[in-house]
């Protein structure tokens, strides 16, 4: 199987497979015996898909597709994320659960990959509706978990109150009180800083991308962020944090932009945090008062990356492929030195190819750095990697502790991806392409356990 073998109506996945085959080339061509352990991860161990039937409010029967990518279980349990989207379908999943299989490796935690989800719209439901959603779509997937099998966790339109919902759909249908979902309530085996785990450990990693590029940190960093939902969230209040200014979020609507350097406030995320609890728009937010209109304007319709004339940190937060060819060209042409992303896939083929050309091609400390999602936003598994060993142990962490622990993820993850760069991939440039160490560094852990195990030789 090479990068030129079609996966048909799988667009989705297709890229990331290319993605992956073309970055690991400088390994294949050294050890032309990892082509055949490629070929194998390439393809899930299972893929399971079933229908759901539920009620409406008004008494009506409805049904949506239900969906488990069993990816890969070398490194353990598949661990992976439920997606509940009109967009869901099997190439995402694919996708999704493909990035996860290396991401999880990227860890350093025994996670396998894997990913799931429906084309069930939680938007414009009652409480009660999703409710009868969540136990008709566990009573099929409580088939396939289990706390040392598949442990699935949030995604898209699934928070706090979705997983509440589908634990105790498993708990009742099974009379078992097991960790078999992460992102679960405090009170009922929920790790603290899991909310935050994802967006506070986009910015650690950023934050080793500048020591070892600039030998700097976010103080004074003009970032823009993209979405406007948990990532985004809390990659923005740790910016704000360390003394950035987070200048734009965005949603599906378009985009608010601040008009100084300030940027926006933790009240300002906390006021749109309740927003998206409420499952509306930045626009209504915008709307809402003149103070806000003065501060901020609003770009109906557009993504953030062409929108401000001088960047230094770039984070795509909100879904996949967000940053297209002529955006990544705009945020190199703002003067943009770092860009991770928060999403899965979040910049296109055209857009990694222009930041590592621009890495590639950089002098005098002007390099751009990209950091792939694989690796920027490992965090949010990590921690939940931590819940589930909590879980395992009847314990519960102090927030400095697991927040403690995921950052030591991060910087793990961090050097083994430069490391890994370094040692396989000599393109001349002063700076390696975290890219390329990311999925080498990935693909290695699991090819190497799978070789151990005798899925190949």
């Amino acid at each position: 199987m090479t990068a030129s073998h079609q996966v048909p109506n799988e667009p989705e996945f297709q890229q990331a497979r290319d993605e992956v085959y073309v970055t690991l080339q400088p390994l294949l061509e050294k050890k032309p015996e990892y082509k055949r352990a490629l070929e194998i991860i390439e393809i899930p161990e299972r893929v399971i898909q079933f229908r759901v039937v539920w009620e409406t409010d008004s008494g009506e029967v409805r049904v949506n597709t239900g969906y488990r990518v069993q990816f890969n279980s070398a490194l353990g349990p598949y661990k992976g994320g439920l997606r509940l989207h009109p967009t869901v379908n099997l190439s995402v999943l694919k996708f999704l659960g493909y990035e996860q299989v290396y991401k999880n490796a990227l860890t350093g935690l025994s996670l396998g990959g894997g990913k799931g989800g429906s084309d069930f719209d939680p938007k414009g439901k009652s409480d009660r509706e999703i409710r009868r959603f969540c136990m008709a779509f566990m009573r099929e997937l409580s088939k396939h978990i289990g706390a040392d099998k598949d442990v699935p966790a949030g995604d898209i339109g699934v928070g706090g109150r979705e997983i509440g919902y589908l634990f105790g759909a498993y708990r009742r249908q099974r009379n078992e009180f097991a960790g078999i979902l992460t992102g679960k309530g405090g009170d009922w085996g929920g790790s603290l800083i899991r909310p935050e785990a994802t967006g506070y450990g986009l910015v650690y990693y950023v934050e080793e991308m500048m020591k070892h590029a600039g030998n700097t940190d976010f103080t004074g960093k003009r970032v823009l962020v993209s979405g406007s939902g948990n990532v985004a969230q809390y990659a923005a209040l740790k910016v704000i944090e360390l003394g950035g200014f987070v200048l734009t979020l965005s949603d599906s609507k378009g985009s608010l932009v601040s008009n100084d350097s300030r940027g926006f406030t933790k009240a300002d995320i906390g006021a749109i945090a309740e927003l998206k609890l409420a499952r509306k728009y930045l626009i209504d937010w915008y709307n809402a008062s003149s103070e806000l209109q003065s501060r901020f304007t609003y770009h109906e319709g557009a993504r953030p990356w062409t929108l401000v004339q001088k960047v230094d940190v770039a984070l795509p937060s909100a879904t996949q492929n967000e940053v297209s060819g002529e955006e990544a060209k705009a945020l190199v042409a703002a003067g943009c030195k770092y860009v991770a992303e928060g999403s899965n896939m979040g910049c296109t083929k055209d857009a990694i190819d222009v930041f590592e050309a621009a890495r590639l091609a950089a002098k005098d400390g002007e390099a751009v750095w990209y950091a792939p999602g694989k690796a920027s936003n490992c965090g949010g598994v990590a921690v939940s990697g931590l819940e589930m060993a909590q879980n395992s142990q009847r314990i519960k962490w102090t927030s400095e502790e697991v927040d403690a622990r995921l950052k030591q993820i991060m910087i793990n993850c961090y050097q083994n991806c430069f490391d890994t760069a370094k040692l396989h991939v000599q393109d001349g440039a002063g700076l390696p392409s975290l890219v390329a160490g990311a999925n080498i560094a990935g693909f290695l852990k699991v090819a190497e356990a799978m070789r151990d195990q005798g899925e190949w030789w």
